[in-house]
């Protein structure tokens, strides 16, 4: 967690604890029924009541009292997921990062809880909220991918672990998109050693990338035209065998049958010429790499 997210934290935490203050003046108006045997199960059914009609400032309210005025409560821990599901409910920047909180001391408080892969699974999903696209900054979209893993890590057979692991994929899909971009990018920019090291690096970390058909494409076009053919044709091969439909299938299939012919006229697979991976893209000076789409910055390439 950065400093700059704990600074934010902290301010919206106090702004939360007043808000909460003032909620829960207004909240002992609502008394509890004359001789209710179980207050702490009323208040927890009219919490759960409130946040299934969305009522997040209400539903808050009363998960708060169960935790404040009820310690010994077996749906104490119930009403902090309670809360932090209000928080997630909500949506706003703050309530995201309010509801981290409340998720995170959950696990801290309650490790041991039949409830914790749920509150690990929420946890991810504040993340993923918050996620931007892939030319934008991916830390809310990394966050997410870890808080995923771990859940797949600690709770191998929860209920939950399908839908989890579908989020999982998207979030690291969302993660894979921004470097294949960029190796895309290099690409068309004529700068082949470049989006080789981008695209073979994102297949190294993410062989699942759902769109992988596009990387397959790519990375051979790059390969072949700093005449590595050999390297160039299991990618084509790749594409054709795992994809039935792609925007890539009709020239793989071309480009592997070209491959195929000049390796057998050769006789031997072609290797690539010395210097030819160092010239840089026509669009740069000789002195100076191509930038990337999403932040202008320079990138060095890898050694």
């Amino acid at each position: 967690m950065t400093s700059e997210f704990r600074n934010r934290l902290t301010t919206i935490v106090s702004a939360a604890l007043l808000a909460a203050g003032l909620a829960a003046c207004a909240a002992k108006k609502d008394t509890l029924p004359v001789g209710i045997s179980e207050p702490d199960k009323f208040l927890y059914d009219k919490g759960t009541e409130s946040l299934e009609r969305k009522r997040w400032m209400t539903s808050r309210e009363y998960f708060r009292r169960i935790i404040d005025g009820y310690p010994q409560s077996e749906l104490r821990p119930d009403a902090k997921l309670g809360v932090g599901d209000s928080y997630l409910g909500e949506a706003t920047t703050e309530s995201l990062l309010l509801s981290v909180n409340e998720y995170r001391e959950f696990l801290t408080f309650y490790p041991t809880s039949p409830r914790a892969d749920y509150a690990q699974y929420k946890l991810g999903m504040t993340y993923f909220r918050q996620m931007r696209g892939p030319q934008r900054d991916q830390t809310e979209t990394r966050e997410a991918v870890r808080e995923f893993q771990t859940f797949v890590e600690r709770y191998p057979n929860s209920p939950l672990r399908p839908e989890v692991e579908q989020k999982l994929r998207e979030a690291r899909d969302r993660v894979s998109m921004a470097e294949y971009q960029v190796g895309v990018f290099y690409f068309k920019q004529r700068w082949y050693p470049g989006a080789i090291d981008r695209l073979r690096a994102l297949l190294k970390s993410d062989p699942g990338f759902t769109y992988r058909d596009g990387l397959y494409y790519y990375l051979g076009e790059s390969l072949v035209k700093v005449r590595l053919d050999a390297e160039a044709l299991p990618l084509y091969d790749k594409l054709i065998a795992e994809f039935n439909q792609s925007e890539y299938l009709e020239k793989a299939t071309l480009r592997q049958a070209e491959l195929k012919a000049n390796m057998a006229k050769a006789g031997a697979p072609p290797m690539a010429p010395a210097g030819d991976a160092a010239t840089p893209p026509a669009t740069a000076a000789p002195d100076q790499k191509p930038q990337t789409p999403q932040t202008g910055a320079t990138v060095q390439p890898k050694p």
